[in-house]
């Protein structure tokens, strides 16, 4: 959930996953610092806080890196992860655009959430109000994806499969 804050790197599988482990419909067993969590609602409570603060300290790096680095760092090494200027500059208006709204609905919204972090602080989002936006946001979408998990259950590999097309479609959109 670190890295995904900066990175396309699954967190709807993972969270998805982890909601379907505390469900206890899926084999295995969830552990937290050593302690053993049984399924039920603290099991699927550790899942979700442990995405909420792995995903909030990611997006903290990521605004580091876009305020130390900015769009210099992206214009240098940004051809790399297919980030032209005119994505720079379409990034910019989308955050003029959306305001104080931007990051948390960034953070909520599967797939776009991974590049928010960086751009926010490039374009100099004061960090107060980054970090507590990104917590609404991280946290919205781990209460929202670990429940759709657990609610799945044991049928969870269908839900990611239908949460997919939703991904297509907010990727379709922005």
């Amino acid at each position: 959930m670190t890295l995904a804050a900066v990175f396309p790197a699954a967190s709807e599988v993972t969270m998805l996953y982890g909601g379907a482990l505390a469900s206890g419909a899926l084999a295995g067993r969830l552990t937290l610092f050593g302690h053993h969590f049984h399924q039920g609602f603290s099991a699927y409570l550790s899942v979700v806080l442990v995405g909420v603060a792995g995903n909030t300290f990611g997006a903290a790096c990521g605004f580091l890196i876009g305020v130390r680095g900015g769009q210099p760092l992206l214009e240098r090494y940004g051809r790399y992860a297919h980030i032209t200027p005119q994505r720079i500059e379409r990034a910019e208006r989308w955050f003029d655009r959306f305001g104080s709204v931007a990051v948390p609905l960034g953070f909520a919204t599967p797939v776009v959430r991974s590049f928010v972090a960086i751009p926010a602080g490039m374009f100099e989002v004061p960090f107060p109000r980054f970090i507590l936006s990104a917590l609404g946001g991280v946290a919205a979408f781990c209460v929202a994806i670990a429940g759709i998990g657990w609610a799945a259950g044991s049928s969870w590999h269908s839900a990611r499969h239908d949460l997919q097309y939703v991904e297509y479609a907010v990727a379709a959109a922005v």
